[in-house]
């Protein structure tokens, strides 16, 4: 019998398994997880097995939603269950349970299909008021409570690190977490699953993994909880479920679609609208079934008040939607008593999607990387468009001049799985330089003047650019459609082919920043005591004096007193030493994580001048 995955298991129901282990299974039990790799086998009843020697079984029986949601969904046959190593083990092995397995959706809406993720799409910009957050009431006792066992949950496992982060320390934030969840704070507990999720993957060694995503995880959660658990009015405590507003008659134009990909196996497509007063709208379309799905959702059915479109055609077309609701984030829902209707889309070139290409570059992109670090989770930054002058290659990227005296910009893949579009329609365009573009893409708020192009059209009135087809209404969706040598202008007779561009300046890899990253980066990994070791082993005013030198003196205290305080070991009455407290230094940690991401932001918008 081939293995069988094990099914997802809700983070309380693993937190309540590890808590009740003695400390002696507790040392032995990300072991045991690990010794379950490929040993789960299908049962009766839909039931997934997990054989530990020849008398010990392990069963999940998943719920309707198929996730252990409950602890009877998971049975032991020793002596020692419920509270036995080999049932811990199982439950640790499994992959975490969205804490709501149901998408979110309007109030209005059919309930949709049990198991399937929150889009994972950028979040845009819309016209929908938001609170304002004079307008926030201040948590309650019951939440500052569990806002600070939180804060103390993600402060223990910032210490650890994710070396010495393993099955013990992730179920102590998860049980935290269940508690921000009781208490009302869904946003503070998504912080913390993705802080675990991350975790893991760290400790599998998974070929996505990013250290820089998990260090950017714990700085969204532990300034999350640092601000709910000091009690202050105006702090971020969110809804458990999306929220939607009545939107009336609403009209928007398709501007392009964007392939959506998770790393746990779901897959559809996002379509990007805009409204008639310039604000950005989506739809999407996300289910299981990965890269297949993604490529296929690209032409699927438009589920949106019995509208007879499909996602190729709405990001041409536009919708004339009745009784429309809408999220905060622009997300339109597909309640009962929503009605659309196909309208004629609007090519880039006339109003109002022209006005949203007029914008002045700088100013977008500053817009679009404050509104994406104040959002909430793993919300991208909002689209923008310009006019771009392609110059040639350099290195992974395509360099380009944005026209009028523009910023030269780097112009990088959006999606880089190689059954997508998006790099072999850009590999293309770097063959033809000079070409000029109108782009559609997300500003990388971590490099400078980096853009992501989802979407492609020519330049109104310019003779070297695209020559699209007829049908195309204006613009290629690099996720779908796929460019070819008859789309681009002719080169000039006697032109010679471009040579490689030099990549050009970087003004934040060339930024001491670099070290402050590292050092952060490494109490991540490593966890206090590598922090502790690193600085250590070098001058510690090797870390601050280039720092100073460029003129940021604030980095530069910021992390020596992180470097100071991860070596700070204090003594007892009898002058042993003992373990320090690791409240100090996460709030060490998160103040030079903050800095350092204030001052990259402020360097990367600079760099689009």
């Amino acid at each position: 019998m081939s293995p069988e995955p094990l099914p997802p298991v809700a983070p309380e129901v693993l937190a309540e398994a590890v808590g009740q282990l003695t400390a002696r299974l507790r040392k032995k039990l990300d072991a045991a997880v690990a010794e379950c790799a490929g040993k789960a086998l299908a049962g009766s009843g839909g039931s997934v097995e997990v054989r530990f020697g020849e008398d010990t079984l392990v069963i999940l029986r998943p719920g309707p939603s198929g996730a252990v949601t409950e602890p009877g969904q998971a049975v032991c046959s020793c002596l020692l269950a419920p509270r036995c190593l080999h049932r811990a083990a199982v439950l640790g092995a499994a992959p975490l349970a969205d804490a709501d397995t149901v998408p979110p959706a309007d109030p209005a809406a059919p309930e949709p299909s049990e198991g399937t993720p929150p889009v994972t799409a950028p979040v845009t910009a819309s016209s929908v008021p938001v609170t304002t957050e004079e307008a926030r009431p201040s948590p309650t006792p019951a939440q500052v409570d569990a806002a600070a066992g939180l804060w103390l949950a993600a402060a223990e496992a910032l210490a650890a690190g994710v070396t010495a982060g393993g099955t013990v320390v992730q179920a102590e934030l998860l049980r935290a977490a269940h508690s921000a969840r009781l208490a009302g704070l869904p946003r503070a507990e998504a912080a913390a699953l993705r802080v675990v999720r991350g975790l893991r993957t760290a400790r599998e060694r998974h070929r996505g993994q990013r250290l820089s995503e998990l260090t950017a995880a714990f700085r969204t959660l532990l300034a999350g909880a640092a601000a709910l658990a000091s009690g202050a009015a105006g702090a971020e405590v969110g809804t458990a479920r999306r929220a939607y507003a009545e939107g009336g008659s609403l009209r928007v134009l398709g501007l392009c679609r964007e392939p959506v990909l998770s790393a746990t196996g779901y897959g559809g497509v996002t379509t990007h609208l805009l409204g008639p007063d310039g604000s950005l709208y989506t739809l999407s379309d996300v289910r299981p079934g990965g890269v297949s799905r993604a490529k296929g959702a690209g032409t699927a059915s438009v589920a949106l008040g019995g509208a007879v479109l499909d996602h190729a055609g709405l990001a041409r077309g536009g919708l004339l939607i009745a009784g429309a609701t809408v999220s905060a984030d622009g997300r339109l829902g597909a309640g009962r008593g929503v009605r659309a209707t196909p309208v004629r889309g609007a090519d880039w070139s006339q109003e109002p999607v022209a006005a949203f290409f007029a914008r002045p570059v700088r100013e977008a992109v500053a817009s679009s990387l404050d509104a994406a670090a104040s959002a909430p989770g793993d919300a991208g930054p909002a689209l923008l468009g310009c006019d771009v002058e392609v110059l040639g290659a350099a290195d992974d990227h395509l360099l380009a001049r944005v026209l009028d005296g523009g910023p030269l910009v780097r112009l990088r893949v959006a999606h880089p799985h190689p059954e997508l579009a998006h790099a072999e329609n850009l590999r293309r365009i770097g063959g033809f330089p000079g070409v000029v573009l109108r782009v559609l893409g997300r500003p990388d708020p971590d490099r400078a003047a980096t853009l992501r192009p989802l979407a492609v059209g020519p330049v109104p009135g310019a003779s070297s650019s695209l020559r699209l087809p007829e049908e195309w209404r204006g613009h290629a969706d690099l996720g779908y459609d796929r460019l070819q040598g008859d789309h681009f202008p002719r080169p000039e007779a006697g032109a010679a082919p471009g040579a490689p561009w030099p990549a050009g300046a970087d003004p934040l890899a060339d930024a001491p920043l670099w070290r402050v990253r590292r050092l952060l980066e490494t109490g991540v990994a490593g966890g206090r005591r590598a922090v502790a070791e690193a600085a250590r082993g070098a001058d510690r005013t090797a870390l601050g004096v280039p720092l100073r030198r460029a003129g940021l003196a604030g980095a530069a205290e910021l992390a020596e007193g992180l470097a100071a305080e991860a070596d700070h070991r204090p003594r007892d009455s009898f002058g042993r030493l003992v373990d320090a407290s690791p409240d100090a230094y996460a709030r060490a940690w998160l103040a030079s994580a903050v800095h350092l991401d204030a001052a990259e932001r402020a360097l990367v918008t600079a760099s689009w001048s």
